[in-house]
């Protein structure tokens, strides 16, 4: 099936001469533009049987083409080449190297759900997005995006102490990704909320921060909870 919203034809597979005349025709630029045969082998059965293990790629398999999810998407709007009905047709082909090639730009997804929400076979090409970017990420063809970054940090945090301490997980992490804590927007943040909170409970709120409170009888369960993940994880990629 054709994809005519994203071209097939890479640029430096188009062939022409700047100066060509035939027959005492002159058919310079773009009349003799030939294009190299390109032949494709790579392709992985098991695919779109993987993209389905990662959360959001389940009803990979549902997508009959229709070109909805495109037409709706909020990104592609901005840029043709976000495409997410071209990486659907991609996985269910198995072809993971043209997905690599875009591997720049599909983590763009904003996650607005109209693709999702106008979808009439329920894929949820939202979530295919998503389960993209994750399996790029487990497969080191992409670094660790700033989302994965964070959810690592809360994660970490409910396996050491069983609860999160909102403070301690923005501090963390904009340590980790290199950021600065002082930051216009959440100095505006920490003001109004100093406004809004009795004085009580923004003393407990920091102190938590620099000293987090452990969930009773927490015990072994954030040890046997990161055993449980780590197998999921294993079992996913097996």
């Amino acid at each position: 099936m054709a994809i005519h919203e994203k071209s097939l034809i890479e640029p430096e597979r188009l062939l022409k001469h700047d100066s060509l005349v035939v027959d005492g025709v002159d058919v310079s630029g773009h009349w003799n533009t030939m294009i190299a045969p390109r032949t494709i082998t790579d392709y992985d059965d098991d695919f779109e049987a993987k993209i389905q293990k990662y959360g959001g790629g389940e009803n990979v398999h549902r997508c009959w083409q229709c070109g909805s999810c495109t037409n709706s998407c909020t990104v592609y709007a901005q840029n043709v080449q976000f495409n997410p009905r071209y990486w659907i047709y991609l996985i269910r082909l198995g072809l993971k190297e043209e997905i690599v090639k875009d591997k720049d730009i599909i983590w763009q997804c904003v996650s607005c759900n109209k693709c999702t929400d106008i979808c009439p076979k329920d894929v949820r090409p939202e979530g295919v997005m998503k389960a993209l970017s994750h399996w790029m990420e487990d497969e080191g063809i992409t670094g660790k995006s700033p989302s994965k970054i964070f959810d690592e940090e809360f994660l970490d945090q409910i396996y050491k102490t069983g609860r999160i301490e909102d403070g301690k997980v923005v501090q963390n992490f904009f340590k980790k990704t290199g950021q600065s804590l002082f930051q216009d927007w959440l100095r505006v943040f920490m003001l109004r909320m100093m406004k809004g909170l009795p004085i009580m409970h923004l003393m407990r709120m920091g102190w938590n921060t620099v000293h987090t409170p452990r969930t009773r009888s927490w015990g072994r369960t954030g040890e046997v909870l990161k055993a449980y993940v780590q197998e999921q994880k294993e079992a996913r990629h097996g």
